[in-house]
């Protein structure tokens, strides 16, 4: 464009790269650009790229060294010859947290166009960004990490001479995702005696001979148009709710009827019309039944947090059980022989939930449909069936959801000999034959597909875009449970509580008996129609003669009472105008502080597996012991969370009252990835996750905006709030704020910030929860707390988190001087506390590093960036419950809200610390001793152990199991 803003061209036509930082060539007619690519891990790294003025699609001048770290910056030489550039070389390979700013971590390259190759010109301790090179070609000015300060430097491209210039700098990036540059641009004047750049929110004119600064007065009134931030009410307690997890649901033989699981239990609806029924009155959960080819046994297995699992067979007629394992273990996805005779199943190797004893000898096995001894058949392999002759076994390699981007389908004989691999398929989540092993049905990137299975004796490529055999999609947004009739001429699935069919006839019309044309794909399925009761204590509760804080506005109880009926709070006073009923249980909290329970809207309660559910969990555990009686995960495996969150509705299992966006609308590669290119693409990820119960979607790091956008719009029709991957960008965040996000997640990575983006903030309705635990662009918060505490000897963190869990994070620790956390997560804080103090809502997040505890840290951290304790503890309740829509119900003590709060053993408006020391925890009515968390006030449950507490279980933890990924080098989002 013109300088004056007109006459604007697009130059590059990229649909998914991201394109910055451009700098023109001396001739003006090329310019080069820095070209971002992704993969797997979603912030991706980029390549120099050289474009003409008139467009094309530019030549690649420099070639990524691997997927997460970046070059970026680009500076050409007045001659032409070079282009100066820096690019991240920090040991790894791979992007890391807490990268220490006094090592290397960006260097400074040069690309020579002549002869195409690259050299180092500046590295070094505190690395060295952001070059641009004066008009003479004789100096470059740089910034380079000086302890806690950035400095401007110059270099002497002829002695090689280094001179610091100024070091009145804002905080560089080069410890987060520099997408974008890991510091702003700035230049020479056109006589090279000065640079201009910005720093501290101010423009300064550096002399370069002098090395002094000058600052450079400045005013701008900008205009900005700020959309409405999405912000809807959702109900937290009604008296009956609808499960929306129907897991592992199978069509009876006959078709007559539906099996499946729902809160952890089996359930049978005579279709169509039925209501669904419990099979069994065990108390240990039960997961993943198959039908006999006769229709009249189901096979399934349990599981039970001391006894572990089993299978059993249930004969429907009788209800009669029988246990087919003789040993204890983790048992999956049982399935009958076409004869009947013989059940595959395969046993686990154990995870970080169900523990990790019992479980040798990982693999695929049959044993007898009467019982017996078991036989090994192979140790790969998931989801195994029997073939139509009975003679082979077919199962799944790749994993499932977060599994591998391209699955397999393979086959062995029944003694695990004669291995064959018949197809594969790219970011297939599972593939389903159908019992005549003529069809394959599978989900790929969560829609349906169906098509003939080809027997060529060679492994073939199956997907959405196959054009060897025909290919039909049969569910619109996504389809869980696939599987097939018995005479495999119709495909079910399940969406929500929604129970789908297709028949083969509809889809190709080659078959015989097909229609005229193919039908629209069917969008409303059969309800499945189960409705259970809310958990609700019974009784009434006074806690009395506490310091209560309600949390509305400033108010303060210093003598008083809070009474309970049931799960509500009937009256909270002063102890002189509370009448406590004659039979309510009286607990004397003198000397104690009563507040609302935590809420953590950004948690991520350890869901990312898949596979079957304990009975505890102890990460809910873990949170609760500390107070923490709300969690919002922000990304997790819908599955696995929405059927514990309906598990703790139905009171089968005890934890916070569980939210999440579920699975993450993933912008980089993946088999969960979510492909958004228009506003329909948008809306069908959303109703793919709202059919799971979600009120929620996190969009994670969709590079371009108008896909953002797009999620936005489709959001606001269904009623679902947006909390999207904050991701470390900076120029991406204020564009969230804009575009009406509901919040955003973690913190801005620019530190400190200054009034242009605290007012252009303050007039949204956007959010912030900037969990400082995971700090970007500085060392985690968490490591602070590691560096001046020996948490491993806290009773009450190790009573509910496994050994190794805390011990790999805690014991061999990061230590670093002080003014690096007041150049971390102390410089962000502060920030923060400009923008609640601007009336942007700032909400408590904890990210899942240290369950529980990491609430406290997070807390503890906004006063460390001077908030009052008491707008921390604001931040951790009212602001939360906000956020989620939910602050009718929960968020302060008031009469007819929701009885979630804590009991604390001091007052943390005098030492937001005591907010630590939970005495009790009261979450929906029912109250718990916070130490033991056995039930307590009306009830006597004691809590039985967690498998880490059992003998023989003790510190079996590997390092890198499922969910620990290394902790030092990983948050805990996984992404």
């Amino acid at each position: 464009m013109n300088t004056d803003g007109s006459d604007a061209k697009q130059l590059t036509k990229e649909d998914f790269r991201l394109l910055n930082n451009p700098c023109w060539m001396p001739d003006g007619n090329y310019f080069v650009a820095r070209k971002h690519f992704t993969s797997g891990r979603s912030l991706g790294a980029g390549e120099m790229w050289l474009y003409h003025i008139s467009g094309g699609g530019g030549v690649q001048l420099t070639k990524r060294k691997n997927d997460q770290q970046d070059v970026n910056e680009p500076s050409a030489s007045p001659d032409g010859r070079y282009v100066y550039y820096s690019e991240d070389m920090y040991p790894g390979g791979f992007f890391q947290y807490n990268k220490d700013p006094n090592d290397q971590i960006y260097v400074i390259q040069r690309y020579d166009m002549q002869e195409g190759k690259v050299e180092r010109v500046i590295g070094g301790p505190g690395g060295a960004i952001r070059p641009q090179i004066s008009h003479d070609g004789k100096k470059l000015a740089f910034v380079r990490r000086v302890r806690t300060k950035s400095v401007l430097y110059t270099y002497d491209l002829e002695t090689g001479e280094q001179t610091p210039l100024f070091d009145g700098l804002s905080k560089d990036q080069q410890e987060a995702w520099a997408i974008f540059g890991a510091y702003t641009g700035f230049n020479w004047t056109p006589d090279d005696k000065y640079v201009v750049i910005w720093g501290q929110g101010k423009l300064w004119k550096v002399d370069v001979e002098a090395r002094t600064a000058a600052n450079i007065p400045f005013e701008v009134e900008a205009k900005h148009r700020i959309t409405d931030a999405l912000h809807f009410e959702n109900p937290v307690f009604t008296e009956r709710f609808t499960p929306h997890v129907i897991r592992h649901a199978v069509t009876a033989p006959d078709g007559k009827s539906l099996v499946f699981n729902a809160v952890g239990h089996i359930w049978k609806k005579d279709l169509p019309n039925g209501m669904p029924l419990r099979l069994t009155q065990d108390t240990g959960l039960e997961f993943e039944p198959a039908f006999s080819p006769d229709g009249r046994t189901l096979v399934y297995v349990t599981w039970d947090d001391e006894q572990m699992g089993s299978i059993r067979t249930l004969e429907l007629s009788t209800g009669r059980t029988n246990m087919l394992s003789t040993e204890k273990g983790i048992y999956r996805t049982p399935a009958f022989s076409p004869d009947g005779k013989t059940i595959v199943y395969r046993k686990e190797g154990g995870n970080i939930h169900q523990g990790f004893t019992n479980c040798q000898n990982p693999g695929i096995y049959t044993v007898a449909a009467t019982g017996g001894k078991p036989s090994f058949v192979c140790e790969e392999g998931e989801y195994p069936v029997f073939n139509v002759t009975g003679d082979r076994i077919y199962y799944q390699n790749g994993g499932f959801i977060f599994g591998d981007v391209t699955k397999s389908y393979h086959s062995v004989k029944r003694d695990g000999s004669d291995a064959k691999k018949h197809f594969e398929g790219q970011y297939v989540q599972r593939f389903v034959l159908s019992p005549d092993n003529k069809w394959v049905a599978w989900s790929e990137l969560y829609k349906v597909y169906v098509a003939p299975m080809p027997q060529t004796g060679q492994s073939v490529t199956i997907s959405a875009s196959t054009k060897a055999v025909p290919v039909a999609q049969v569910a619109r947004d996504a389809g869980i449970n696939l599987h097939w009739s018995a005479d495999s001429k119709k495909l079910f699935w399940t969406l929500g509580d929604e129970y789908f069919s297709d028949e083969l006839t509809n889809r190709f019309l080659f078959l015989e008996g097909a229609r005229d044309s193919i039908p629209p794909i069917d969008t409303v399925g059969l309800k499945i129609g189960l409705e259970l009761a809310m958990d609700k204590p019974r009784g009434t509760i006074a806690l009395t003669n506490a310091r209560i804080i309600t949390m509305e506005g400033e108010e303060v109880i210093e003598a008083g009472t809070v009474l309970v009926e049931g799960n509500l709070i009937k009256k909270v006073g002063p102890v002189d105008r509370v009448r406590i009923p004659g039979d309510a249980k009286v607990i004397d909290c003198s000397g104690k502080t009563i507040m609302p329970g935590l809420i953590d809207v950004h948690g991520h309660l350890g869901n990312f597996r898949y596979g079957i559910s304990p009975q505890k969990q102890w990460e809910y555990f873990a949170n609760l012991a500390y107070g923490v009686t709300t969690a919002h995960d922000p990304s997790s495996n819908s599955e696995m969370i929405f059927s514990h969150s309906e598990m703790i509705k139905a009171g089968e299992m005890v934890g916070p009252r569980l939210y999440s966006t579920g699975t993450i609308l993933y912008g980089a590669d993946g088999d969960f990835k979510a492909v958004i290119n228009s506003l329909e693409d948008a809306r069908s990820a959303l109703r793919r996750t709202k059919a799971y119960g979600a009120f929620s979607v996190k969009s994670y790091n969709q590079p371009r905006r108008d896909q953002r956008q797009q999620v936005i719009e489709a959001a606001r029709e269904l009623h679902m709030l947006v909390v999207p991957e904050g991701g470390s960008f900076f120029y991406h965040n204020l564009s969230m704020v804009a575009d009406g996000h509901t919040g955003i997640e973690h913190n801005i990575p620019v530190a400190p910030l200054y009034n242009d983006v605290i007012q252009f903030w303050a007039q949204s309705k956007s959010h912030n929860t900037p969990t400082l635990i995971v700090n970007y662009g500085g060392l985690n918060g968490e490591c602070y707390f590691y560096q001046e505490s020996d948490i491993w000897t806290k009773d009450r963190l190790m009573s509910f988190t496994p050994r190794g869990v805390v011990d790999s994070r805690a014991r061999h620790r990061t230590m670093a001087p002080q003014e690096e956390y007041e150049n971390g997560h102390f410089l962000v804080a502060q920030s923060c506390k400009k923008l609640q103090d601007a009336g942007v809502p700032i909400n408590l997040g904890a990210h899942g590093q240290l369950q529980g505890l990491g609430a406290h840290w997070e807390l503890w951290m906004f006063v460390q960036g001077g908030m009052t304790n008491m707008q921390a503890l604001r931040a951790a309740t009212m602001n939360g419950a906000i956020y989620l829509g939910m602050d009718k119900e929960i968020g302060s003590l008031k009469e007819g809200k929701l009885a979630d709060l804590i009991v604390l053993d001091a007052n943390p408006l005098e030492n937001i610390r005591n907010s630590e020391f939970v005495h009790y925890t009261m979450i929906n009515g029912r109250l718990f001793d916070s130490a033991t968390m056995n039930e307590i006030g009306n009830y006597d449950r004691k809590r039985t152990p967690f498998y880490f507490e059992m003998e023989g279980n003790r510190d079996l933890l590997p390092y890198d199991s499922e969910t620990l990924e290394k902790m030092l080098h990983y948050c805990s989002c996984r992404h």
